[in-house]
Parts: C-alpha cells; sequence; structure tokens
C-alpha cells in the first residue's frame, strides 16, 4: 500500500475529535505511505515540544502505539519520528524517554507481508535498539552526547576522570549499538529507511566527535 490507508485517516479523525492536534500529528506522519515522515508534521511536533501546555508523555505514548502497528512502514516511520524528536525536539523529550522503564520492544518485530516486510523488520529490530540505547545512555550521563559541546572545552574533554570512566563505555555501547544496524546501499530502497539512515549517520559523527574528545582527556590524565 503506497498512498495513507482508510485506517490511517480513520485514526487521526479518532484524535483530531479527543482534541488531541499533537496525537493527531504522530498519527499524519506514521502513516502507511512509503515515504519518509513529512516534514511539516515533524516540525509541528519539535514545536510542541518546546510548549509547557503540551503533554509530553501523551505524545511518546502516542508514538510508542503507532510503533505497536504490524505493518513495517508504520513503525518505522514511528522509530523515525521518536529519533527527529530526540535530536532536534526539547530535551524535555528525551529527558522523559530516559525516565521510562520500557522503551520499544520490538526485537522479534517481523512484519510478514512481502519480501520487503522481511528485510524492513530487520532494520526495525536493529534501529529499536539504538533508539533505547540512546535514551539508556541519556539515563546514565544525564546529558545527550549529540547535543553536548565538542572541542578543546567540550564536555568529553573537560570531564573528570571518575566520569569519564564512566560515560566511555556507555558512549561505546551507543556507538555499537548504532554501527549494528549495517545497513548497506543496496537496502537504502526507499524513503523510510533512508530517513532513518540520516539521522543515525548525523548521530555517529557527532558520537565519534565525544569519542574523540574522551579519549585526548584520557590521554591527557594518563
Amino acid at each position: 500500500m503506497s498512498g495513507q490507508t482508510l485506517t490511517d485517516r480513520i485514526a487521526a479523525a479518532q484524535y483530531s475529535l479527543t482534541g488531541s492536534e499533537v496525537a493527531r500529528a504522530v498519527c499524519k506522519a506514521t502513516t502507511h505511505e512509503v515515504m519518509a515522515p513529512k516534514k511539516k508534521h515533524l516540525e509541528y511536533l519539535i514545536q510542541a515540544t518546546q510548549e509547557s501546555n503540551v503533554n509530553i508523555p501523551q505524545m511518546a505514548d502516542t508514538l510508542f502505539e503507532r510503533a505497536g502497528n504490524a505493518s513495517w512502514i508504520v513503525v518505522f516511520k514511528a522509530l523515525v519520528t521518536t529519533h527527529h524528536l530526540m535530536v532536534h525536539g526539547n530535551e524535555r523529550f528525551i529527558q522523559y524517554l530516559a525516565s521510562r522503564n520500557t522503551l520499544f520492544n520490538l526485537s522479534n518485530f517481523l512484519d510478514k507481508t512481502g519480501s520487503h516486510g522481511y528485510d524492513m523488520s530487520t532494520f526495525i529490530r536493529r534501529y529499536s535498539r539504538y533508539l533505547n540505547e540512546k535514551a539508556f545512555a541519556y539515563r546514565q550521563m544525564a546529558f545527550d552526547f549529540g547535543r553536548v559541546k565538542k572541542g578543546a572545552d567540550g564536555v568529553m574533554r573537560t570531564m573528570s576522570t571518575d566520569k569519564l570512566l564512566k560515560g566511555m563505555p556507555t558512549l561505546q555501547s551507543q556507538i555499537d549499538a548504532l554501527l549494528e544496524f549495517d545497513v548497506h546501499p543496496k537496502d537504502l530502497a526507499n524513503g523510510v529507511i533512508n530517513a532513518a539512515f540520516l539521522l543515525l549517520f548525523k548521530d555517529l559523527i557527532k558520537l565519534y566527535a565525544c569519542y574523540n574528545d574522551g579519549i585526548i582527556n584520557l590521554l591527557g590524565k594518563s
């Protein structure tokens, strides 16, 4: 199915009736269309994370609900939307995810509808593990490696030895989980996985910069 399905429209309409524009935008970002979540819906959700009257747990719960869908397209788009908000949204979004006991439970996810479903299910399982690891790292460190200042006076370069010895393994685990996504050019065959790959690639650059700063700091202390 390529376009929005009747199910997509009904889900969006249900949230409109309950007055939750945020939940409606989550539904719009996670339709059955094989394309990346639309920019206008992501921007609306990013802005919503900045508003003090917006219920962040409800927003996250709607994303988790969408990630429980049977379709690989809806699930993958829910993960991409969550990742986008972790990176570009107000920090209280990732703070909330880090405070939860459970996040994405997709280690056994499998969409059996066609060969594409099988292929994409593998990447969904890996991607969800990375996002869980990203939230766990925030819980461990009380900051996001992707957001902190880098370079000579950056967080990892100026960190105390004790915190560095805790931080480096946490950072390594996040990098390992990201690299396990292990995508090849032939796999980048649709807009959804392409959107995930772009977010992961940008994360990796920032994580490596942090790792580099941490190593320089450790060498300086030896």
